[in-house]
């Protein structure tokens, strides 16, 4: 009976871990290796070139470029849906007049997907008739068809608000999570020994929130690095480069001058910054448990 059970739990995990397998660990292993060659993604032949990929990233303009902008990026998508979420469910759980309607308002763009959310917000940029510039032009009565996602100052900002506004909706039900966890009976302590509503907040709940708050930085940053497809379908980088990221920086050298090589180096750079950052999340959250568990 356990060598049945045993064989077809074999069977059973097979074909997942062979999916995985092609999908996932193939794909990995092979930029790791092409990083070291300056195949061009087409050709049979190409040449071991050792680390010259990776010299060639000290030099590239456009990569410092992309790493400062993403540096940006994950600070934006850090801060802005965690602060946004922890209001909104500050505000919420303070039971106002039809919360659950705005839970459920709020929550919406998270279902939706990143390429769906990227058009919305194109359409709301549009210069001539967009949603942005017709309200500007009804509050101050001047007629604006300024192009957000064509200008090199304000491209890469629009984008944060569109995926701000995409993912605040998760931070938000995490910390509703959250604050079902604060005993009541505390808060009511607090209010009677004096405390205002934001001393509360301040030193009580939001204290108490660690643990939520570990993981809606955790999840803000691993989005975040995922943050591709938004860029592609809003701005595809640019203008000038202006809102190129490391992941767009790798499908431009990798699919546009066929540069598969450099653009798996790349790969390889992106890939170990988001295992530094995990690696990081995860002790962090060892020193969570210890505290809170």
């Amino acid at each position: 009976m356990e060598r049945e059970d045993r064989f077809w739990r074999i069977v059973l995990l097979a074909l997942p871990l062979g999916v995985f397998t092609l999908l996932v660990v193939w794909p990995l292993v092979s930029s790791f290796y092409y990083s070291f060659t300056n195949w061009n993604g087409f050709s049979s032949d190409y040449d071991f070139v050792g680390f010259e990929n990776f010299a060639k990233i000290y030099t590239d303009r456009l990569f410092l470029g992309a790493a400062i902008n993403t540096a940006i990026w994950i600070a934006a998508a850090i801060l802005l849906p965690t602060l946004l979420g922890l209001g909104l469910a500050l505000l919420i759980d303070s039971r106002i007049p039809g919360g659950p309607v705005f839970k459920s308002i709020f929550y919406l763009p998270i279902c939706l997907s990143a390429i769906v959310v990227g058009q919305i917000w194109v359409w709301i940029y549009q210069p001539d008739w967009g949603l942005l510039n017709t309200v500007i032009s009804q509050v101050t009565g001047n007629t604006l068809n300024y192009a957000w996602l064509a200008k090199p100052d304000t491209a890469l900002g629009s984008v944060i608000v569109a995926w701000s506004w995409q993912q605040t909706g998760l931070s938000m039900v995490i910390y509703l999570a959250g604050l079902t966890s604060i005993s009541e009976d505390l808060l009511e302590v607090c209010e009677i020994e004096g405390a205002s509503a934001w001393q509360r907040i301040r030193h009580v709940i939001i204290p108490l929130l660690t643990p939520a708050t570990v993981v809606v930085v955790a999840l803000s940053v691993i989005n975040s690095l995922k943050g591709f497809d938004i860029l592609f379908i809003m701005t595809g980088g640019g203008p000038f480069n202006s809102s190129d990221t490391l992941a767009m920086h790798m499908y431009n050298e990798s699919f546009k001058k066929y540069l598969m090589g450099y653009g798996s180096a790349i790969s390889v750079v992106l890939f170990l910054l988001a295992l530094t950052i995990i690696r990081i999340y995860f002790r962090q959250l060892k020193k969570v448990d210890e505290i809170y568990g």
